[in-house]
């Protein structure tokens, strides 16, 4: 009887935690102007209306190329970083990894704040170049904690074994290091672009005048009106948020199986 109950409250939490979104993808769908129940007709007229918007493709592809140029610049850095915490004796190693984790253990928005007053100070403005500085810090700690986990599972040996036969480190890292690491390149990578494309709070802070992302373009619609344009805008970004972690599990699974790992 004890587990019974357990089991109804658990679903009873996770629908009371999905149904809105279920509300949200289904409205997206509903051929009336008004998101309202019970529903006149399935269409996908808020689709084409979105398609056809230029403020919210403009923010559509402004999210994208930040969240492409955050996921390259953070996983580049990840992986550098990775590989000396791990792989070398680094002086104060365990306070360069504490600081480089602090991002993930302080408030989005205390940090957004604190970074946007400490540019004020150094008197320098509001750019794209702000805003994409704050997303890789803020997407930086999530690459590092899964390549390394990744990287403490890959025996030294293999490398040194292809260093003794006369191989250098740069050839190691390419051949050997690199395809055994890719799993947690992959997936740290779609991590910081999914968590950049979905980022609301910091952006609210950095961005300029003018440039809106996605989830600020969304938040400026529902200050005016709630158009059922948000209901479709809303479910591509479910799909979006909740597809690319899904993909890059599936590419991490597959490579892992492939590399052995």
């Amino acid at each position: 009887m004890g587990w019974r109950l357990i089991r109804i409250y658990t679903i009873l939490v996770y629908l009371f935690m999905f149904l809105p979104i279920a509300v949200v993808v289904l409205l997206s769908f509903n051929a009336n102007q008004f998101g309202s129940f019970p529903m006149t007709g399935l269409s996908t007229r808020w689709f084409e209306a979105l398609w056809n918007n230029d403020a919210i493709m403009r923010a559509f592809r402004t999210s994208l190329v930040l969240g492409a140029m955050t996921a390259v610049i953070s996983t580049v850095l990840g992986v550098l970083a990775s590989l000396a915490l791990v792989r070398y004796r680094v002086p104060g190693r365990n306070m360069i990894t504490t600081l480089l984790i602090a991002p993930i253990l302080v408030p989005e928005v205390v940090l957004a704040v604190a970074l946007l007053l400490f540019l004020n100070f150094l008197d320098i403005g509001k750019s794209f170049t702000l805003l994409l500085l704050g997303h890789v810090i803020f997407t930086l700690p999530f690459v590092i904690l899964v390549v390394q986990a990744r990287l403490v599972s890959i025996k030294r040996d293999v490398e040194e074994a292809a260093l003794s036969l006369g191989a250098s480190p740069r050839q190691t890292f390419l051949s050997i290091t690199l395809p055994l690491l890719m799993p947690a390149v992959a997936a740290g990578g779609l991590f910081a672009f999914t968590i950049s494309f979905d980022d609301i709070t910091g952006t609210l802070f950095w961005k300029p005048g003018g440039v809106e992302t996605v989830p600020t373009q969304i938040f400026s619609m529902l200050r005016n009106s709630i158009s059922p344009e948000i209901n479709a805008l809303g479910t591509v970004m479910i799909v979006l948020t909740v597809g690319l972690p899904l993909v890059g599990a599936a590419i991490a699974r597959k490579l892992a199986t492939r590399s052995g790992g």
